[in-house]
């Protein structure tokens, strides 16, 4: 690991006016021209003399720019059809070469090696050329970077006195520095070394993976995390815990929470983290209306939509006030300071939202110093990646859920009303997010306006996931509705249940579930479909008149 403060002491001297005032000499080899011209325009200007070769060299040369071949600099030719141009003693010598080394200038002037101050190399587009269908194992091949690398390497090795760049957007501060001061800053050095030894570890991993399964077949994965930061403790606060981002959390079109600007509040814990990711994750489903999802380990124990944020606000907390007590919460628009004032004598550890209104979040600061606030900026739809989960000896990995439903048919006489489809949809989008085995009941407690009223989660068996958690919540909920509308209890919440929709995560492989939900005046029913005994499950809805739809997807959550 390079050692900031000793790298920085070292550098001072490479800052020096003596050297400002040397004539430097620059390495410019690319294969991605993206800020190209500026760069090597704005180092001409300067006096910098420049190497380059091959499409670079042409380049630089039709642009007008001054450039020498690294052939006429080292006194050889490129040879094998370029494979070998830049291993060359007069190249790495001017990289490696220590500049305050006595021995090394002297090796130097013996062996005529000039020192190459500024490199601007990046390398063969390994992973864009086998990420192509049907790549043939030899364009690969030819797409492994050999003088690339090392001449990256050499030059971060000695950050000392080299100053190298290996991603375009770094052009801009590199040539600013030169201009204003005449050389890079010993921080901006280190900085852009480490940067290199990231980018080469990167690019050997893709080739390793590649070539383990296309010669070896035997798949290798490597994953690479950055930033990492400590947490205040783990799980349990005898665990010790950190939070790597993934490299490109920040640049990807998708938002995540690594990406997130947190506006208010004390630094997030791992459980935060894990039920933000959870949070944000269940409200994506929804967010073609103002929606919001509450978690509490995991689980969204409050997920409505309404008529504004703030009414799918206060659906979604009605779900289970209990649990809501202490949760993540996700919301699906800007949070505005009606849906603010919801939080009101409620106790939540964070909020994420795509944005919050200034008076919103004036009030919410205020509100209190603890609770967390997360910007996200917006809300896309989940994309098609893969997912990772460590167990003891080895990783797991799969493609993301995605998928909502594959096929949406009734095998029962008696069908889903179309008037319901949409609770139906809804319904399936909570249980979706619920820990298996779930079982989860939907319920529309306003025109077109839909929340979670029961939810059985992380059961060992389904029956236990229905009767002795879902059906109670859900009839508990209705009973409140009831009353803060001035119903009678007992009629209102059978009629309700005779409206609202039950789904399950996985297949039924008895039709105990079927007999509970009847029991208890549920008339529809959503499960996946796909047991072997689906036929008598179909007979005895059939027998009870309760309407199933099979979704023909499976939504297991471990």
């Amino acid at each position: 690991m390079i050692d900031a403060d000793k790298s920085a002491e070292r550098g001072v001297a490479s800052a020096t006016p003596e050297r400002r005032a040397l004539k430097k000499t620059a390495l410019l080899s690319v294969s991605d021209k993206t800020g190209l011209l500026e760069f090597a325009q704005g180092l001409n200007a300067l006096g910098v003399r420049i190497l380059s070769t091959g499409g670079t060299l042409k380049f630089l040369k039709d642009k007008g720019i001054p450039a020498v071949a690294i052939s006429e600099h080292t006194g050889s030719p490129e040879i094998l059809d370029g494979r070998v141009k830049t291993l060359h003693p007069r190249i790495h010598g001017g990289l490696l070469g220590v500049r305050d080394s006595a021995e090394h200038q002297q090796q130097m002037r013996e062996n005529g090696i000039e020192a190459i101050d500024i490199v601007a190399v990046n390398l063969y587009p390994f992973r864009e050329t086998v990420a192509k269908p049907d790549v043939k194992l030899e364009d690969a091949i030819e797409n492994i970077d050999i003088g690339g690398p090392a001449m990256l390497r050499s030059s971060a090795k000695n950050y000392r006195f080299v100053t190298v760049a290996c991603d375009p957007v770094d052009y801009p501060q590199v040539l600013a520095e030169l201009q204003r001061e005449g050389d890079t800053s010993p921080a901006t050095r280190q900085a852009l070394a480490l940067k290199v030894f990231r980018h080469t570890a990167d690019y050997d991993s893709a080739i390793d993976e590649f070539l383990s399964g296309a010669l070896a077949k035997s798949p290798s994965l490597r994953l690479s995390f950055v930033e990492g930061k400590t947490l205040r403790y783990g799980e349990n606060d005898h665990q010790k815990a950190m939070f790597f981002l993934e490299k490109d959390a920040r640049t990807g079109k998708e938002p995540n929470i690594g990406s997130a600007k947190q506006l208010h509040g004390k630094e997030l814990s791992f459980n935060n983290l894990v039920d933000a990711d959870a949070a944000l994750e269940s409200a994506r489903e929804l967010q073609g209306d103002p929606a919001v999802s509450i978690i509490k380990h995991m689980n969204p124990c409050g997920y409505a939509t309404g008529a504004t944020l703030a009414e799918a606000f206060e659906a979604a907390w009605e779900g289970d006030p209990v649990s809501a007590f202490g949760s993540v919460i996700a919301v699906t628009r800007q949070v505005d300071l009606a849906t603010a004032e919801k939080l009101k004598g409620r106790f939540v550890e964070l909020l994420i939202a795509p944005g919050f209104a200034p008076d919103a979040l004036e009030y919410l600061q205020k509100k209190s110093k603890d609770i967390r606030l997360l910007d996200i900026g917006r809300l896309e739809p989940a994309s098609d990646r893969k997912v990772y989960k460590h167990i003891l000896g080895g990783m797991l990995v799969q493609d993301r859920d995605v998928e909502l439903n594959r096929k949406w048919e009734s095998p029962t006489v008696a069908k889903l009303p179309e008037s319901l489809k949409a609770l139906a949809q809804f319904t399936w989008k909570a249980c979706k997010h619920v820990k298996s085995n779930a079982i989860v009941i939907g319920h529309e407690y306003a025109p077109g306006r839909f929340t979670l009223i029961g939810m059985g989660p992380g059961q060992p068996n389904r029956i236990d996931s229905n009767l002795k958690l879902c059906q109670p919540r859900a009839r508990e909920n209705l009973k409140r509705e009831a009353e803060r509308k001035g119903a009678a209890a007992d009629a209102y919440v059978q009629q309700a249940l005779s409206k609202c929709v039950m789904a399950s995560d996985a297949f039924f492989p008895f039709d105990d579930n079927v007999v509970a939900a009847h029991d208890g005046g549920i008339k529809y029913i959503l499960q996946p479909g796909g047991s072997l005994r689906d036929v008598d499950v179909v007979a005895t809805a059939d027998k009870l008149g309760v309407a199933m739809v099979f979704t023909g997807t499976r939504h297991f959550r471990h």
